[in-house]
């Protein structure tokens, strides 16, 4: 998909890591940047004839304003030349986010929220979001680095085809070896995509205690985690119950959660 990259911006230090990752993806594949700043309110608290997202009548549209200018100026510090066009979404951020999404080719979000921000991205944002979303999430937690490895968590579920492709993809990319941490007779599965990205060098690693507990260990040096998330019933499995919240808290390195399923 040839669609932006889009970044929720919240004014948060992670945030703003979010803001930066994003850009640098935005530029490597050609694309543009929307910042996207997500903004809870209530119908009830908001007077006639007022703009939805300024109910204070300027203070509200300061603060948005200033968050997005300073996102902007960290975009540009990366990459100078990108195209970027700022958004304010009004409503539930990880439906709003989800929305915007559908015309995105990937979507980036800080793995700490903003505190005392009015409309803030909330902390359950990145493991909600990739149920609502229409491209890949890219969840910028841990150190950023363009070396070490891609680590691949790769099993036999549905779905698992969408997260190797884009594991391969990356490693291609980025010109990195791809690490697949597997069980049994799910690593046959790749045996097209190596045909297809000969130029990865990929090493296959046996998961031997819990898939999370690995994929926390295998992130210390990598540059990425690529985790397929199959979409059931409104929520996205992979990252339901503590182990896949662990990930996400725990991991070293940026973690992209490449959903599968109707959404």
């Amino acid at each position: 998909m040839n669609g932006p990259v889009v970044v929720g911006v919240d004014g948060s230090p992670s945030g703003l890591a979010a803001v930066e990752a994003a850009a640098w993806e935005a530029d490597r594949r050609g694309v543009g940047l929307e910042l996207a700043h997500a903004l809870t309110w209530s119908k009830e608290l908001v007077p006639a004839g007022v703009a939805p997202w300024d109910p204070d009548g300027g203070g509200l549209r300061d603060r948005v304003n200033e968050a997005l200018a300073d996102a902007e100026w960290r975009a540009r510090r990366v990459a100078p030349d990108l195209a970027i066009t700022r958004e304010v979404l009004v409503g539930e951020p990880v439906t709003v986010l989800g929305s915007a999404s559908r015309a995105a080719s990937l979507t980036v979000v800080g793995s700490r929220p903003a505190h005392g921000m009015r409309g803030r991205l909330h902390g359950s944002v990145a493991g909600r979001l990739p149920a609502r979303a229409g491209c890949p999430v890219l969840v910028v937690c841990g150190r950023q680095s363009r070396s070490g490895p891609v680590v691949l968590a790769q099993d036999e579920s549905p779905g698992a085809h969408e997260a190797a492709e884009f594991a391969f993809a990356e490693a291609s990319e980025r010109g990195a070896d791809l690490v697949v941490l597997h069980r049994t007779a799910a690593v046959r599965a790749l045996s097209g995509l190596r045909e297809r990205y000969p130029d990865v060098a990929v090493r296959t690693r046996p998961v031997r205690s819990s898939r999370h507990r690995s994929l926390v260990e295998a992130s210390v040096g990598a540059q990425l985690v690529v985790v397929g998330v199959r979409r059931r019933n409104g929520s996205a499995t992979a990252l339901s119950g503590p182990g896949g919240r662990a990930i996400l808290r725990h991991a070293h390195c940026p973690v992209a959660l490449v959903p599968s399923g109707k959404v």
